[in-house]
């Protein structure tokens, strides 16, 4: 059996760094973690119980050895930094320095923005955030994977999609469109081991790795109506129609008009299953990996009937 990677995770308290150093972990690979002064206690110590090597120090413009430090002990490098972008700048150019990383998973975790129609402010968004360092890794000829995740279940399904809510509603329910464009929602701790699973994969080489589990894909109709038989009750359905969505876009205030602006691109454009999924540029997960039992969109609403 080949050896396994060592894999550096950088940005682990965003929203699915944790898991993704929790998976690699668990199957088995060396893996380091860059943990910041401010990161919680107990996050450092599940990551030491696990026998992650903590990398201590922050990471910025003015510190970069700790970043190229910590390139310099792996073969695979995981970011999941949200901002600032200059991390993420910094990141390649300390592969690119070093010259011994196999893969590199860059910070485009989400929906594949290449194959977006966002509207502003998420089209400049997108492209400052995403698009522009996959033209950069790709350019500079660095070995990568980029992981298409969709939505965070968590962070979305557990409210069916509602701004500000921290619960599904039992009474009504808004939704931007019609409601039929399908949409993909993917437990984080499920995206961690698709995730680690493709490291070593020559099959995700240069492709990206999209997070499309059949029985996770349905509509805000559909997810509603599951919601619905499981408390046995009828929501009020609050429909926006696009034109009216682009409008509150433009009325808005930053950062709400680019919250909009992406909601707009995935529930109303169907931006994250809109498109055939290509063997020249990308592979699905649950495809790939049978083996992996996810967390469905059933089970997963399950915990708050």
């Amino acid at each position: 059996m080949a050896e396994k990677s060592k894999v550096l995770v950088i940005g682990v308290t965003a929203l699915i760094g944790k898991f993704i150093v929790e998976a690699s972990a668990k199957s088995g690979h060396p893996t380091f973690a860059v943990v910041g002064k401010c990161a919680p206690s107990s996050l450092v110590q599940g990551f030491t119980g696990l026998g992650v090597h903590v990398v201590q120090g922050d990471i910025s413009i003015n510190h970069p050895e700790t970043l190229l430090n910590a390139v310099r002990q792996v073969d695979v490098v995981i970011s999941t930094v949200e901002t600032p972008l200059e991390v993420l700048y910094m990141t390649v150019a300390a592969i690119t320095t070093v010259g011994n990383i196999k893969r590199f998973l860059p910070s485009v975790f989400g929906s594949d923005v290449d194959r977006a129609h966002a509207v502003e402010p998420a089209r400049t968004f997108y492209a400052a955030f995403y698009t522009d360092i996959r033209r950069l890794v790709e350019e500079e000829g660095i070995p990568y994977t980029f992981v298409s995740c969709n939505f965070l279940a968590g962070w979305h399904h557990s409210t069916l999609a509602q701004p500000g809510a921290t619960a599904p509603s039992r009474d009504k329910v808004v939704i931007l469109g019609d409601g039929n464009a399908k949409v993909v929602f993917n437990r984080e701790d499920d995206i961690g081991t698709y995730t680690i699973k493709a490291v070593d994969d020559p099959r995700t080489l240069n492709k990206i790795l999209f997070i499309r589990p059949p029985a996770n894909t349905s509509s805000m109709n559909d997810l509603v109506s599951l919601w619905e038989r499981k408390i046995g009750k009828t929501l009020e359905r609050v429909y926006i129609p696009e034109e009216q969505v682009l409008k509150k876009i433009q009325g808005a205030e930053s950062p709400k008009d680019l919250e909009l602006a992406m909601l707009h691109s995935i529930f109303v454009k169907g931006d994250q299953t809109n498109f055939e999924i290509e063997p020249w540029f990308g592979v699905e997960a649950s495809e790939l990996y049978p083996d992996v039992k996810y967390t469905t969109v059933a089970e997963y609403l399950d915990q708050f009937v």
